[in-house]
């Protein structure tokens, strides 16, 4: 039988990523849901092409019309509004996989349901495991969920840890991740001239094709904070276990390093479709529609530490990880408050650090007991972070 599939964030770019593995795989699996925020034009053009038994928005006021022009076209496809739209989605006894590619903290719920209903999850949504990592992690144990990386570079980790690595990493012999980053467009940029970067210069990303607030990011180096932060949940590390490693090439996506000296990487070219068509099928391999790696076309392979002056979001999120608690959820809140603002013209691209930093200075981390209060400490950051740029923005 056919595997149904619900893909939330079907219009951004790992959701559009995710329909086109799946179109080339007719008889395996079929779209069971798609969800949408604001492209909902593009999310109408996905419903007619893929026909879903589901498909949800944010609004009432947008489902209505959705739903007329479905039905217009002979679909018979429901249309569901809001959080409890994706959960249902998300928690569907028809669903067999998850693909959890909401951007941000609007992820976390959905995804932590389709956890919950122990469904096979495919993680692109890296905020739910930064906010919420120990809750997360014994969510999965205790449904019986298979959750399964799909960033490339946890993809890649995942790819190269030895098959009993949950018994921890001293057990198995690793001795260390490396998780690599392509640096991002500024990487050699003067430092004098990163007040001067322009939203449009900041999502230029020179290897991958990603959304705005997800390419603001890897310029400042915040999505691979995030990522550190994710794969210390993921593999059972130590933040200090975890080494940032810029590789400007972006086709080795990620290495563990074992203590009997192998380091074993995973490489291929800058395509989402890879680590989503490894994650699907696993443990079986599919075609995903990536062309094959030419070493003899990429003749080289560099390899650079990070600047922490250059990249200051890297080093708070590295102490956001060592802190524990409510920090990372602090941090992540504080992000995006602060990309938004930078994309808005509100901040310069060096004050995103400033706000991040101001805003953790202001709030103590606590303890996590409850998914409340990672919740509440979300709202408390982008208070804080809203007050900031009341104060200081342009």
């Amino acid at each position: 039988m056919k595997q149904q599939i619900s893909v939330l964030g079907a219009t951004g770019s790992i959701g559009l990523s995710t329909l086109d593995v799946i179109a080339r795989h007719p008889h395996d699996y079929q779209v069971f849901a798609l969800t949408g925020f604001s492209r909902l034009v593009e999310l109408e053009r996905l419903c007619l092409l893929h026909r879903p038994r589901f498909a949800v928005v944010p609004t009432a006021e947008a489902a209505r019309p959705l739903q007329a022009a479905l039905e217009a076209n002979g679909l018979d496809t429901r249309v569901l509004v809001g959080e409890q739209g994706l959960c249902e989605v998300a928690a569907h006894p028809e669903v067999d996989a998850v693909m959890a590619a909401i951007v941000g903290a609007a992820g976390l719920k959905p995804t932590l349901a389709a956890v919950q209903a122990g469904k096979r999850v495919l993680l692109a949504n890296k905020e739910a495991l930064v906010m919420s990592g120990a809750l997360f992690m014994q969510a999965v144990q205790a449904h019986g969920a298979v959750l399964l990386p799909i960033d490339s570079e946890h993809n890649a980790i995942f790819q190269c840890m030895p098959g009993d690595y949950a018994r921890g990493l001293g057990q198995v012999g690793v001795r260390r991740i490396l998780l690599t980053a392509s640096g991002g467009p500024f990487r050699n940029w003067p430092l004098e001239r990163l007040a001067e970067a322009t939203p449009q210069q900041a999502c230029a990303h020179p290897n991958w094709a990603m959304g705005r607030k997800i390419s603001v990011d890897s310029a400042s180096m915040m999505n691979k904070g995030l990522e550190l932060i994710e794969a210390c949940w993921l593999f059972d590390a130590r933040p200090a276990q975890v080494e940032v490693v810029i590789h400007p090439q972006s086709v080795i996506h990620s290495l563990v390093d074992y203590v009997d000296g192998s380091v074993l990487a995973q490489l291929g070219n800058p395509d989402m479709r890879t680590p989503i068509a490894h994650a699907l099928a696993w443990p079986r391999r599919i075609d995903s529609g990536v062309a094959p790696l030419d070493l003899f076309a990429i003749a080289r392979l560099d390899f650079e530490a990070p600047d922490e002056r250059r990249f200051p979001c890297l080093k708070l999120a590295r102490q956001a990880a060592e802190a524990g608690g409510t920090a990372p959820a602090l941090l992540n809140a504080a992000n995006e408050v602060a990309v938004a603002a930078f994309l808005d013209g509100r901040i310069r691209f060096d004050e995103i650090a400033r706000m991040i930093e101001a805003v953790l200075n202001r709030i103590s981390a606590i303890a996590v007991q409850q998914l409340d209060d990672v919740l509440q400490a979300d709202a408390q950051a982008r208070a804080v972070a809203q007050d900031w740029l009341v104060r200081y923005g342009h």
